[in-house]
C-alpha cells in the first residue's frame, strides 16, 4: 500500500492558511508539535510573512468579520489582543467596528428575542444577553429602544 510522505512545515502552514487566514501566533502554536530535528519554525513563519501568505492585518480583518455578526466590540477586541496583534492592525478593526455596532447589537437582540420585554425580568434577561456577546452598554441601551417590528431576515 503507498503510503503518502509527511508534510513538511511549510507544507503544512499553507494547508493551514488556505483554509483560513491565521495570525502568526495562531499559526506558530499549530506548527509546534510537527517541529522537527532540522526545522526552523521562526524561518519558516518569516518566509510565509515575505511570500504575503501571512498577515496579521488580514487575519484581524478576517476574524473581525466572521465574529461581527454575533459578537460585540469588546468581545471581538478581547480575541484580537490574544492573538498578540499590533496596536495598528487592532486599531483599523476597532475603528471599522464601532461605526456599526449598534445596528449589529439590535440585529443580534431582535433574531434572538423578536418580541420587546414584558417585565424587567426579561428586559434584564435581553440585556444579559447582549452583554455577554461583548456590545457596550451604549449599544445594549440603544437596541433595547429600537422598534421589533423591522425585519432583517432579507439584509
Amino acid at each position: 500500500m503507498f503510503k503518502k510522505p509527511p508534510l513538511s512545515l511549510k507544507g503544512r502552514a499553507l494547508r493551514y492558511l488556505s483554509m483560513r487566514e491565521h495570525s502568526r501566533v495562531e499559526l506558530a502554536r499549530k506548527l509546534t508539535p510537527y517541529v522537527q530535528e532540522g526545522d526552523d519554525l521562526e524561518e519558516v513563519l518569516n518566509f510565509l510573512e515575505r511570500a504575503k501568505y501571512l498577515s496579521n492585518q488580514r487575519f484581524s480583518e478576517s476574524l473581525a468579520n466572521r465574529r461581527q455578526s454575533r459578537f460585540g466590540n469588546q468581545r471581538i477586541m478581547a480575541e484580537l489582543h490574544a492573538h498578540d496583534l499590533s496596536t495598528d492592525d487592532i486599531a483599523e478593526v476597532k475603528e471599522r467596528l464601532q461605526e456599526t455596532e449598534i445596528e449589529r447589537a439590535t440585529e443580534v437582540l431582535h433574531k434572538k428575542f423578536p418580541t420587546a420585554p414584558q417585565d424587567h425580568e426579561a428586559k434584564a434577561k435581553q440585556m444579559k444577553f447582549l452583554m455577554q456577546r461583548g456590545f457596550s452598554s451604549r449599544a445594549v441601551q440603544q437596541a433595547m429602544r429600537a422598534e421589533r417590528d423591522v425585519d432583517f431576515s432579507d439584509e
